[in-house]
């Protein structure tokens, strides 16, 4: 008998240390590669512009919101401020309006490494990370290393409230 076999003959020693090897890299890289959403952790801030802030909408939030008919109701249309708006990082919607009565609303997903967006500014919209920057009108990359535009997201404006579509 070798130093490496068992007694029964069928598992060595390198095989066992092996898997126990391989079960701890598995491990490893569940936990380094399943959260682009915690990259940011709770940096979600908001300032005292009015204009940015990732919070939730304040007295009209989560679906036993009937105001609109159906959907989920994500604020009223009074709550998003013209040539701003309003980040529900909850959510991970960004909801602005470039122009007075013009609602838009795109991920607040940052497409360069998937942190939340935090800030919106100037209509800019602001990742905190790496300073990505997107227009508030249609999500294209004003700045930064983001490769790609927030992409949309579908939203209905009814009754002077905004849901999620």
């Amino acid at each position: 008998m070798t130093g490496t076999q068992t007694a029964e003959g069928g598992v060595t020693r390198r095989t066992v240390v092996a898997a126990a090897g391989t079960a701890g890299l598995g491990a490893a890289l569940v936990a380094c590669g399943g959260g682009s959403s915690s990259a940011n952790g709770t940096s979600s801030a908001s300032s005292a512009s009015g204009t940015s802030g990732a919070s939730s909408p304040s007295g009209s939030s989560g679906p036993s919101d009937e105001a609109s008919g159906g959907g989920d109701v994500l604020a009223k249309t009074a709550d998003i401020p013209e040539g701003g708006g309003k980040i529900f990082a909850d959510r991970k919607v960004v909801v602005t309006q470039p122009k007075a009565n013009e609602f838009k609303a795109f991920s607040a997903v940052c497409t360069h490494q998937g942190c939340t967006v935090a800030s919106i500014t100037d209509g800019v919209i602001k990742c905190p990370c790496h300073g990505s920057e997107f227009s508030i009108a249609d999500g294209s990359v004003k700045g930064g290393p983001a490769p790609s535009p927030l992409p949309p997201e579908q939203i209905k404006v009814s009754g002077g409230s905004i849901s999620l579509a």
